[in-house]
């Protein structure tokens, strides 16, 4: 282990980019992984000739060019954008919130009209002051029927709780639009890799100076890890380093279901979402649309995607990023500061929602400020 500079603990996006920038430094990283794959929730697989999300679908955006050239280096992109559908009981309403909505809604052809229409909903409901929890933020951004149809039953699926108990900020930068654009994202750069994601961690990882063991769990031998290595880049949940000993973090899990399917379309578009509260999933995801329809005829692979209560041993997908969590979540940020050869980071290390382009900068960030304060040292 001596032999080594460093050890990441995941090989997801986080670590890898770390892995990689530390060994063009001409470091020594050992990458050991808990799953028995590389990419962590990212990771794609070959079904049928369609690169499966198996983890939901990610669909990469950004508008910083540095980035995007970044990911460029792993990987060619195609030109996929985000236009999700919603079904509400069997309508099907065109995302984000934008012309083709009111239209579809309404009946509205003008900005003017579907303004007016939002307006009148808002001042129905006599809301004052600040929004005080998503309910509100929701009605004072769109109105009650987007939110009744759209949003509500939606999103209390997702975070599994009601709408008047979450916080207004989750959905304060809603995209709402008085325009005919069915694009989700505003960024500059918007794709999805040609021959999917997992590509780019393998050539990440590709390098002399880099081993990757997966099927690894770094808590059955934690101290030895700690002991052996001089620096330790650590992706997982930061209260279960910590032996929950400052109380659990909150998160949000996932479970999904995928089918095999003998025909060559089943929905007609990529995602699919649905924003009635009895159906309980909250989407079906149709892979071979992210690549335009590609993959072998008279086949397609769909996931429904479950959201899931969160207990020790789930997979956590989202951090539930309310006060409470957040206070608790400082208190462990403070115990981290504390450990001298021990770094955290990413979604879990961070406990907080990182989109990849983030995730991908905050790596870097930490590669640059640990080269520039380590220059002499290793």
């Amino acid at each position: 282990m001596s032999k080594y500079d460093y050890l990441v603990v995941g090989a997801g996006l986080f670590g890898s980019v770390f892995a990689h920038e530390a060994a063009l430094k001409g470091k020594r990283v050992k990458v050991i992984e808990k799953r028995d794959h590389i990419a962590g929730n990212i990771y794609t697989k070959k079904i049928d000739g369609i690169q499966v999300h198996q983890y939901g679908a990610h669909i990469f955006h950004t508008s910083d060019k540095q980035i995007w050239d970044y990911v460029n280096q792993f990987a060619e992109f195609n030109r996929y954008t985000n236009s999700p559908v919603a079904n509400y009981k069997g309508s099907m309403y065109n995302l984000p919130f934008n012309m083709n909505t009111f239209s579809e809604l309404w009946g509205v052809r003008t900005p003017a009209e579907a303004q007016a229409k939002i307006q009148a909903q808002k001042d129905s409901v006599h809301l004052s002051g600040q929004p005080k929890n998503l309910e509100e933020q929701a009605i004072s951004l769109i109105g009650t029927d987007i939110y009744e149809k759209l949003i509500k039953g939606y999103t209390e699926k997702q975070w599994g709780q009601k709408a008047t108990d979450l916080p207004a900020f989750i959905i304060r930068r809603l995209p709402v639009r008085y325009t005919y654009d069915n694009n989700y994202f505003n960024d500059t750069y918007q794709g999805i890799p040609i021959g999917g994601y997992t590509q780019i961690v393998e050539k990440m990882l590709d390098h002399p100076e880099i081993d990757v063991q997966t099927g690894v769990d770094f808590f059955a031998n934690k101290d030895e890890y700690l002991a052996n290595y001089p620096r330790v880049i650590f992706t997982g949940m930061i209260d279960q380093y910590f032996n929950y000993q400052l109380g659990e973090l909150e998160y949000r899990s996932l479970r999904f279901e995928s089918e095999e399917l003998d025909i060559d379309n089943y929905q007609g578009n990529a995602v699919i979402n649905y924003t009635d509260a009895e159906t309980p999933y909250t989407r079906i995801i149709e892979h071979k649309h992210f690549e335009f329809g590609k993959g072998d005829e008279g086949k397609t692979i769909i996931t429904r995607e479950y959201p899931a209560d969160w207990k020790r041993g789930d997979e956590p997908y989202y951090p539930v990023n309310n006060s409470h969590n957040n206070s608790l979540y400082k208190k462990y940020a403070k115990l981290a500061k504390m450990e001298d050869n021990v770094m955290f980071g990413g979604r879990l290390g961070q406990y907080r929602y990182y989109d990849m382009h983030q995730v991908i900068h905050a790596a870097l960030t930490l590669v640059q400020s640990e080269f520039a304060s380590n220059v002499g040292k290793g």
